[in-house]
């Protein structure tokens, strides 16, 4: 399906829209490698429907994943679309919570992208090493590691431990990110994931002697209010790079509007 062809019968165009940027977003992290076979999830609510959200079909790859394939489901895992796939437990446990008490989170977002993961394996998560990171300076959630996300129970710690934070580390696990759109959520992972690498890097030279050269904490939350107050050209996340993005995709893979 073309960029400029019909919503199809019975999908109405604001939920057409919000299924194609949905698939766009899959596509990209598995473009970039930040994917995990058939597992991770990203979620994206339907407008103008109460309670319900699109997220990807258990059991296939990012890079398949279509418009037409996404699982439209409620906060209580209801499948409120025809599907041959189900929903897998932990996307639901995990992306109804977070929907369910976030009223900006229209986007949920997460990942075991490798640096990150390793990241959360380190008591202060992200450091504020490179301005990559600066961005998420004292703006990063912690949730400890209780196992596969599949406990109803859970709900309300995850809810916790995210708070009011854009992005949340799940200790030993990976990483979650919320955003306005899915082009917010994609690129605060995008940003978050360079910044771990960058992280990890700078350590591993310390096994050399190289020491880190850390800002002081008013340089810190000076940078990162200007990326969060948008100051001078800087944009909301993804306003001026998803744009770029999907255009990228139409060229190159453009089978996700189907």
């Amino acid at each position: 399906m073309q960029a400029n062809a019909p919503t199809p019968t019975g999908v109405s165009a604001s939920e057409w829209d919000a299924r194609v940027k949905l698939a766009a977003a899959y596509r990209m992290v598995a473009r970039l490698g930040l994917d995990d076979l058939i597992y991770n999830h990203i979620s994206l609510r339907v407008p103008g429907e109460a309670g319900a959200f699109l997220i990807n079909p258990y059991g296939m790859l990012f890079s398949q994943i279509t418009a037409s394939s996404l699982v439209k489901i409620d906060t209580n895992g209801r499948k409120l679309s025809e599907s041959a796939y189900e929903v897998n437990v932990a996307a639901f446990v995990i992306h109804a919570a977070i929907h369910n008490s976030r009223e900006d989170a229209h986007c949920v977002l997460h990942t075991h992208s490798d640096a990150s993961t390793a990241v959360s394996g380190q008591p202060d998560g992200l450091l504020p090493l490179s301005q990559f990171a600066m961005r998420f300076y004292d703006r990063q959630g912690f949730h400890d590691y209780e196992g596969v996300a599949i406990d109803l129970d859970e709900q309300s710690r995850l809810v916790a431990d995210l708070g009011t934070h854009p992005v949340m580390l799940m200790r030993n696990h990976g990483i979650l990110t919320v955003g306005r759109t899915p082009g917010e959520a994609f690129m605060l992972l995008y940003y978050f994931e360079r910044a771990a690498k960058i992280q990890l890097a700078m350590q591993a030279a310390t096994a050399s002697g190289i020491p880190l050269v850390m800002p002081s904490p008013e340089t810190c939350e000076k940078a990162a209010r200007q990326f969060w107050e948008m100051k001078g050209d800087i944009l909301v996340p993804g306003e001026r790079e998803w744009p770029a993005l999907m255009l990228e995709l139409d060229r190159t893979d453009p089978d996700y509007r189907s």
